[in-house]
């Protein structure tokens, strides 16, 4: 069995409110670039699934050099192997032209049974990416996947989160399967994961090397700002007894007309 894992590498959350529109827009964002929190719990998926069914787990990216180090905290994980996509063809980071890219990538890797991915990502949280890499492999999509219950004679079998529930579906292989943060708990990379990954050759391909024309843009960031800062007022409500407290905070209420 072949799989293959998603990354994105994004600004570390910590920083994300440091991040100014203007980064967003050139595309050189100063803050910490750290793998997308949510591709985390797919590369682990990625890892047991390996060694449940004997398999091979390959983490792929598209992104700008630098992204290769996302590509290493994955292999530091566990992932077997890695490969980066160079973004310079992509204008301005369109989403259908980065599920182009990751879909010829994924053909590239020979015959892969499961594309794992996280449920979005940080930085721009639109959670589609996935969407278009499917279409373009024309595989079934399984979303929001909280386990692998079993795979065998071509089908993939999942437990995934729905409105007011959980059910269970199946799907002939290959497929794309995007992974919600309760189907495990990533690892954390161990001190000789992380010497592997130091050490590991992760080649980067062009749009050219997998036979891709970037096709032209279908989205665009027309306007892209912060959010107004918003401002509370915290008032402790004091008094005697707790049935002083309480009435205080229902006369409060009253007056900012919650109640």
């Amino acid at each position: 069995m072949k799989i293959v894992v998603l990354i994105k590498q994004t600004p570390d959350t910590a920083e994300l409110p440091k991040v100014a529109a203007e980064e967003v827009k050139s595309g050189t964002i100063k803050a910490t670039m750290v793998i997308n929190p949510w591709d985390e719990f797919a590369a682990e998926e990625a890892i047991q699934l390996a060694e449940r069914f004997n398999g091979d787990a390959i983490a792929l990216s598209v992104g700008a050099p630098g992204a290769v180090d996302a590509l290493k905290h994955a292999v530091a994980m566990g992932v077997g192997s890695a490969a980066l996509v160079d973004n310079a063809s992509l204008r301005d980071g369109d989403i259908w032209a980065t599920a182009a890219l990751l879909a010829a990538a994924v053909k590239a890797q020979g015959a892969v049974d499961l594309v794992l991915t996280g449920k979005q990502s940080v930085d721009d949280n639109s959670g589609t990416v996935f969407v278009g890499v499917a279409g373009k492999l024309h595989w079934p999509l399984l979303t929001n996947v909280i386990k692998v219950r079993e795979i065998a004679d071509g089908v993939v079998t999942v437990e995934r989160l729905v409105e007011g529930g959980q059910e269970t579906v199946s799907a002939p292989l290959p497929a794309v399967i995007s992974v919600a943060k309760e189907i495990n708990e990533p690892r954390y990379p161990s001190f000789m994961g992380i010497r592997k990954a130091n050490k590991a050759s992760i080649p980067t391909l062009s749009a050219g090397d997998l036979g891709v024309v970037t096709p032209a843009n279908k989205t665009q960031w027309t306007n892209i700002r912060k959010p107004e800062v918003r401002r509370t007022q915290v008032n402790i409500i004091g008094g005697a007894t707790v049935q002083e407290k309480a009435a205080k905070l229902v006369d409060a209420l009253l007056a900012e007309k919650v109640i």
